[in-house]
């Protein structure tokens, strides 16, 4: 299997800045003192992103000033069962799903407590004051303010090594399912809400994803480079994880860790999760990559797409491996209504796969038999989840065959996985972490224990009517042929119309040229080794992308031409491009 040149490390090089970012303790501290330096009093607020090590910011950066008062905002935080009183109703009893919260920081806080810290630093007239950590800036706004955040991949490699709990939860030894929830359900919503008003406003933003190699930038150019992203083409950063089920195939093709036992997910577009790598000179600053839709929501998603999802973006593309592994475990996605009543969420996880590489032999499991009885497949669904025998899916459920360059469509509500033998790029609606586990083929998970099922929320939202004949008339390569010229040809390959997401797949050996048409586009390269995406008019500097990575063209682009380049010239290439219908 030939290995790609598959980029892990994409990154956008910010044009106009370079002397406005830094790296090291020693650069960033010499850049703040200069600042502070000189004012009757100060206070410098140092807000974090919880995961942030505020050890490393106690010793590398805190202990060298020579601080009038220094405070941790966190002595002010409610006491842990004070919190999960407040946070009971959003974390529920389930080891994977809660509640999605409302809730403002402020609330984590006591406010007597918090009242008290207020008058500490008012009672200073003269020299530096500092204020520190998650929720700093409700002690203070800041004279100077520092925004230290962290990238959710990040938080979660801390939590599975143990060195990470909750925030204000000390729950480093509770099992990892229910530590990602309240961070999910809880943790990152309310943090979101706090640091968007404040990275509209800091003076820097400071990056402390690897231990004791810290970067800091300008709040003035980080925001620039944000601004500059919505202009151009772009990648975020992909990340890697093993499972139980994983395979062989992006190991290898990627040049990953031989070491892994395998890897069965790679969220390639998750802005979300994923990080966003700024290159400011010989600096370079990873954030969320969620920061940028917090802040630049309409250049990027477009005026339609922001009006009918806010800052979330809802395009997912991620890769999931069974080449060399094990079938994926048999699910379903619950109906809009459902995950709106249950969870809070607005939107539902409406999916598809499409077949990147496939082995002989491999299926997908999609829809149930035409003459299968709800009652006859749940009983036997829940004798399987009692251990008591293997679900019968021979009898229940369609085992289509899957070629490289099919398309499945998954509206949710059909039962569905993806088999051995198979490399899917999912293309689907955000939100990944809404998925009922009908059957998981009588296996643990790699921590050794059982995977959860959630039969109870599961035959709530299967839909029956998905059998055999339907599966085949509606869901299985619905690909139509739209337009060609010199050298291309556009199909349509979806999605089914209760998916608001809309495919086009292009094959072409000459130049194509696409137009974002106000809404943002997510491609992958799904054939052939390269090829260049440039703007006809010169609005952006060439962006060359390799086979099988995802890119974004924001909206605010406009029109853009993709071309075969460098090893992909000569050769027949494809693209699957995907956005959110009007």
């Amino acid at each position: 299997m030939n290995k790609t040149r598959y980029d892990r490390f994409p990154e956008v090089a910010v044009t106009g800045y370079h002397n406005q970012a830094w790296r090291g303790w020693e650069s960033i501290m010499a850049v703040l003192k200069a600042r502070l330096s000189g004012a009757a009093r100060t206070v410098l607020v140092i807000d974090c992103y919880p995961g942030v090590r505020l050890n490393e910011l106690q010793s590398q950066l805190l202990a060298d000033f020579n601080a009038a008062l220094t405070i941790n905002s966190e002595t002010a935080r409610k006491n842990t069962q004070a919190l999960h009183h407040l946070l009971a109703r959003n974390l529920t009893d389930d080891r994977v799903f809660g509640v999605l919260s409302c809730h403002q920081l402020h609330e984590f806080f006591d406010d007597a407590q918090l009242n008290a810290l207020r008058l500490q630093v008012e009672k200073i007239q003269s020299g530096l004051v500092i204020v520190y950590g998650p929720g700093a800036s409700l002690v203070h706004p800041g004279d100077v303010l520092i925004y230290a955040d962290m990238p959710r991949w990040e938080i979660q490699q801390r939590m599975r090594s143990g060195e990470l709990g909750n925030w204000g939860a000390e729950n480093s030894d509770e099992e990892m399912l229910r530590r990602y929830k309240r961070a999910f359900f809880v943790e990152w919503r309310v943090f979101d809400r706090h640091k968007t008003p404040l990275l509209k406003r800091m003076d820097y933003l400071l990056d402390t994803t690897v231990a004791d190699a810290p970067a800091m930038v300008s709040g003035e150019a980080l925001r620039a480079g944000l601004e500059q992203t919505t202009r151009r083409p772009f990648r975020v950063m992909p990340f890697f994880d093993p499972g139980v089920w994983g395979g062989q195939w992006m190991k290898e093709r990627f040049d990953l860790d031989p070491s892994a036992p395998n890897y069965a997910w790679c969220f390639d577009c998750v802005p979300e999760e994923n990080s966003l790598l700024l290159r400011f000179g010989n600096v370079r600053i990873e954030i969320p990559s969620q920061d940028l839709v917090l802040l630049y929501p309409r250049p990027l998603l477009g005026e339609k797409v922001h009006a009918r999802f806010g800052a979330e973006f809802p395009i997912r593309f991620d890769f999931l491996d069974t080449i060399g592994g094990q079938n994926l475990s048999f699910q379903v996605h619950p109906l809009t209504e459902y995950i709106q009543q249950q969870f809070g969420m607005h939107y539902t996880q409406d999916e598809s796969y499409y077949i990147l590489d496939a082995e002989p032999g491999a299926t997908v499991y999609l829809g149930t038999k035409t003459g299968t009885q709800p009652q006859a497949m749940l009983a036997d669904l829940h004798a399987a989840q009692r251990g008591e025998k293997s679900f019968d899916d021979d009898r229940f459920v369609n085992a289509i065959p899957a070629h490289k360059h099919d398309h499945f469509l998954i509206p949710a509500g059909t039962v569905h996985c993806s088999g051995a033998g198979t490399m899917v790029l999912e293309i689907s609606a955000t939100p990944y972490i809404f998925t009922f586990k009908l059957w998981d083929w009588g296996r643990l998970g790699m921590d050794g224990l059982p995977r959860p099922v959630h039969l109870n929320h599961g035959e709530q939202v299967i839909d029956w009517q998905r059998n055999t004949d339907w599966v085949m008339q509606n869901l299985v390569n619905r690909i139509e042929p739209l337009a060609e010229g010199d050298g291309w040809r556009e199909e349509r390959t979806g999605l089914h119309e209760r998916e608001f997401i809309e495919t086009r797949r292009h094959w072409f050996t000459a130049p194509v040229l696409h137009h974002t048409h106000g809404g943002v586009n997510v491609l992958n390269l799904v054939e052939g080794e390269e090829a260049r995406v440039e703007s006809p008019s010169g609005a952006f500097e060439p962006f060359i992308v390799r086979y099988a990575e995802t890119f974004i063209i924001p909206a605010s682009v406009g029109e853009y031409r993709i071309s075969p380049w460098g090893k992909g010239q000569g050769q027949q290439l494809a693209t699957i491009k995907a956005w959110v219908r009007g």
